[in-house]
């Protein structure tokens, strides 16, 4: 299959019968104008030489290199293509998310959300629409100043104030922190925790230790609790920074 303009994509799986399955899929949707496949990420690399791809498709637990480290040689080409992880485990999130790949999809596929990865392929690679970066006004001493919203790294709620942390200071502003929560939401803020409100663009880190999640946020270390863990990876997996056959 072959349609001009369409979406270039690399197909990468150990298993045939999964590549054969993602492979129809992806042919079947009318904006991927080709479907390359490949065995093994040494193969992926082979077919690479050979012409450009648009977006990879990887499962990431195959023989020799995983399709963990086929992204990391990725991300060293000079236009390197969208990567979408395809896999059975959900465990690799986190790492995932440091590699800012486009998508992570869990077996079976369903079609609905492979569609779904392949717009998220698309928005990767076209202009991002600016954010208006609003200004909040602060009360210091008498004195009304303002705050832009991109300066604000987390949000600390404090009774019926929040407390904006930005790397010149941490002023107080009376706004319930759920009011805060929606009208951010669109500018890349997420709730971590009943307390605190982070921009993901600031999150540096994602840490797991024992069931415990933490994100480094400009140097500070702040909890995640159980019930924000499953939509913060999947927001970082998803490309919100500034930006779900058989098991394989």
């Amino acid at each position: 299959m072959n349609r001009t303009g369409g979406l270039r994509v690399l197909l990468v799986d150990d298993e045939q019968p999964a590549r054969d399955e993602l492979g129809w899929l992806l042919e079947r949707d009318e904006r991927v104008g080709s479907v390359r496949v490949a065995a093994s990420a040494a193969e992926a690399l082979r077919v690479l030489q050979e012409g450009d791809v648009d977006a990879v498709f990887s499962d990431i637990r195959m023989p020799g290199l995983t399709g963990l480290e086929l992204a990391q040689v990725l991300r060293r080409f000079r236009n390197p293509p969208r990567v979408v992880f395809v896999t059975a485990y959900d465990e690799h999130a986190v790492e995932a998310f440091e590699l800012e790949v486009a998508d992570y999809l869990l077996k079976p596929v369903r079609e609905s959300r492979l569609a779904e990865a392949v717009r998220r392929v698309l928005e990767a690679g076209a202009p991002a629409e600016e954010e208006p970066d609003d200004a909040i006004a602060v009360e210091l001493g008498g004195v009304t100043k303002f705050v832009r919203r991109s300066e604000v790294r987390y949000v600390e709620a404090q009774g019926d104030y929040t407390r904006l942390h930005t790397p010149s200071g941490s002023p107080l502003i009376r706004v319930p922190l759920a009011t805060l929560e929606e009208e951010w939401r669109s500018a890349g803020f997420v709730r971590i925790h009943r307390s605190h409100l982070v921009a993901l663009a600031h999150v540096s880190e994602v840490r797991s230790d024992g069931g415990r999640v933490t994100v480094v946020v400009d140097g500070e270390e702040l909890t995640v609790s159980r019930r924000h863990t499953r939509e913060l990876r999947d927001l970082l997996v998803r490309g919100s920074r500034p930006g779900a056959g058989g098991r394989s």
